[in-house]
């Protein structure tokens, strides 16, 4: 009887140690990609668990820079408007935050993706819009840096640029 206990839970066991073992033949690179789709794919379910489980922690930089040209713009209407101003607030919970209690379909696209990896650190380039209600806000360039850990690939640091039309539309 022990026996048959005992290769019953083995035959249970082996479709998760396939998946871990699976899990383990992707390349860093995969690795990466699937944080990315994770990233977007939480943006579009409005998942802040599986958002902030992504992230080392959330005091991690979350920086942004405005375009040159709608710098130019915002300034015409507000002279003091700053390129980069920096917002402790802001980090990926309240990022997530906001998308979570927003009332429109969100989304962020992803395009041009550079990975760069060693198998222990990453970084990642890419081009990217954010849409609300299928209609681009904002896009420009992202950047993440990544960190392997012992739980998987997590986020330490995301820089990107914000441009939108030069003229907003009416």
């Amino acid at each position: 009887m022990k026996s048959l206990l005992l290769a019953l839970a083995c035959l249970l066991s082996f479709p998760a140690f396939a998946q871990t073992e699976a899990k383990a033949a992707e390349t860093p690179t995969q690795q990466i990609e699937a944080v990315v789709e994770a990233f977007r794919t939480a943006i579009i379910d409005k998942d802040k668990e599986r958002f902030v489980k992504l992230f080392l922690h959330e005091n991690i930089t979350w920086q942004n820079v405005v375009g040159d040209s709608n710098l130019q713009q915002l300034r015409k209407k507000k002279p003091e408007a700053v390129k980069v101003r920096f917002k402790p607030e802001n980090n990926p919970v309240s990022f997530i935050d906001g998308i979570v209690s927003s009332n429109k379909k969100l989304e962020e696209k992803f395009w041009n993706t550079k990975i760069d990896t060693d198998g222990d650190v990453a970084s990642i380039l890419f081009d990217y819009s954010f849409n609300a209600d299928g209609k681009e806000t904002n896009h420009g360039k992202e950047a993440w840096h990544l960190v392997k850990t012992d739980d998987g690939w997590k986020i330490v640091s995301v820089i990107w640029s914000v441009n939108w039309d030069p003229e907003p539309k009416k």
